[in-house]
């Protein structure tokens, strides 16, 4: 028989021991027949990765699948507004269990559109012991001190490294809880010479790294962001971002970053896809990433013909020096909660203390690709790549709205070009970065205001039809 057949069937075997293990026959013999509306991307990837094993636990319950399909069908349209798509689409197909994400939780537990879970936790004696503080403080303050909603897995940023690379140049690797200016300060460290398509790089991302690129990168591990919604101006001319941008500017003028030139990966076969990827390639010492790389580098390996194997290391960071316990790196990947007012509550708490579960999370701690389990002490590693490190610091979320949501799509066509034309001219050292900032902030709140401005006249003007 096919190894990797036979691999397959004895995990399939032992995720029905351990499921069944947990499920009294008797249990579910006696208990009606129940629906539960839940809301997914897709069937096919719901059922692969939480609907099987939840089916098995629960035989009686029916799950019907609501596809977000549709709520994202109009995306690309100008007058598409995200809040008013879900509502409309949560209202239409009422949905048991509602797959959101942090923004979500916020505007829906707000407007009394949620049911609250701490009561269904207290009632059902839930363990949440295992279950990650961090993450659970996160949606706690998504709810303004209340429990909508709880997700499975997350995904974690973490500072991936060749140590094979720092062996052979005698640098020492990375520690735990870095910051990107100790990081940088790391990768200048390692030779700059040679040709740029054969060269080390000591830092370098998979599509390369611009100063900009490389400065949101940091201002996002900090909680920076250009705008400020509350007064709806744009903040970058300020004390932080120009230390942002300074750190951005002296990393890429040393050469220590990898800078991608040209396009990069236009389409080919897979070993193409993994030859375009430098730190796959063995040509960078450090990258920022999450776990998927790791599935990038075992394909590599499976699927590269004289694919050189590196050893893998990783180290929990970055971190912001104000809060070197913390990181932001983190992102709640399927946040579940139950629709208010839903008449199959039973039904849909069910599905969320079981897919947040240890019988679950040891069911899929062999994976990586739906991310790390909220569960503590599961997931310890992946391929031989120990995953414990990206467990060390607490996920602090990133509950700031998506600011393409908030700010008008016209913004964003007139603002890209002022902020690419502001920092080739600090690259090329004809402005100083104060220039720079000053002008970016003073022509986006410009076109800024004119984009509002046009907005709320078209939006007057279809009003009145």
């Amino acid at each position: 028989m096919n190894f990797n057949r036979l691999h397959k069937i004895v995990m399939i075997l032992t995720s029905i021991l351990l499921i069944a293990g947990c499920t009294s026959p008797a249990q579910n013999k006696n208990e009606e027949k129940r629906t539960v509306k839940i809301m997914s991307w897709d069937e096919s990837s719901f059922y692969r990765q939480y609907g099987d094993l939840f089916s098995m636990k629960y035989p009686n319950t029916e799950v019907e699948i609501i596809s977000t399909s549709k709520l994202y069908q109009s995306i690309e349209n100008e007058d598409y507004n995200y809040d008013e798509a879900l509502t409309k689409f949560i209202e239409e197909e009422q949905p048991d269990v509602l797959l959101l994400n942090p923004s979500d939780i916020n505007t829906l537990g707000a407007g009394g559109k949620l049911t609250e879970i701490q009561p269904l936790i207290d009632r059902d004696k839930y363990d949440l012991t295992t279950y990650s503080e961090g993450i659970l403080e996160s949606i706690k303050e998504m709810g303004e001190g209340k429990l909508f909603a709880l997700s499975p897995n997350f995904s974690m940023e973490g500072i991936l490294y060749n140590a094979d690379l720092f062996k052979k140049y005698g640098v020492e690797p990375p520690h735990d809880g870095m910051t990107w200016q100790e990081i940088l300060d790391l990768a200048r460290r390692f030779p700059t010479d040679g040709e740029a398509k054969e060269r080390i790089y000591g830092f370098g991302t998979q599509d390369g790294t611009s100063i900009s690129d490389l400065a949101s990168t940091i201002a996002s591990s900090q909680g920076l962001s250009f705008y400020n919604k509350k007064t709806k101006k744009i903040t970058i001319n300020t004390d932080s971002w120009k230390n942002v941008y300074k750190q951005a500017l002296d990393a890429i003028s040393s050469k220590a970053i990898y800078v991608r030139e040209g396009e990069g990966f236009q389409g080919g076969n897979m070993e193409d896809y993994y030859a375009s990827q430098p730190f796959l390639m063995g040509r960078v010492a450090m990258t920022v990433d999450r776990t998927y790389m790791l599935n990038n580098i075992k394909d590599a390996e499976t699927y590269m013909k004289d694919y050189k194997k590196f050893e893998i290391g990783i180290a929990a960071g970055p971190v912001d020096p104000s809060e070197p316990t913390k990181t932001r790196g983190a992102f709640l990947n399927d946040l579940f909660a139950i629709r208010a007012g839903s008449p199959n509550l039973d039904a849909a708490w069910d599905f969320i203390k079981f897919v947040n579960g240890e019988e679950f999370a040891k069911v899929k701690s062999k994976t990586v690709n739906n991310g790390l389990s909220s569960r503590i002490g599961f997931t310890k590693d992946y391929n031989g790549i120990s995953l414990e490190p990206l467990y060390k610091l607490q996920p602090k979320i990133n509950l700031d709205e998506n600011l393409r949501d908030v700010m008008p799509i016209e913004f964003y066509r007139e603002y890209s070009p002022i902020l690419e034309r502001e920092v080739k001219l600090l690259e090329e050292n004809k402005k100083t970065i104060d220039e720079a900032l000053n002008t970016i902030q003073i022509e986006a709140q410009a076109a800024l205001d004119k984009a509002v401005k046009d907005e709320e006249a078209k939006k007057g003007q279809k009003d009145k039809k």
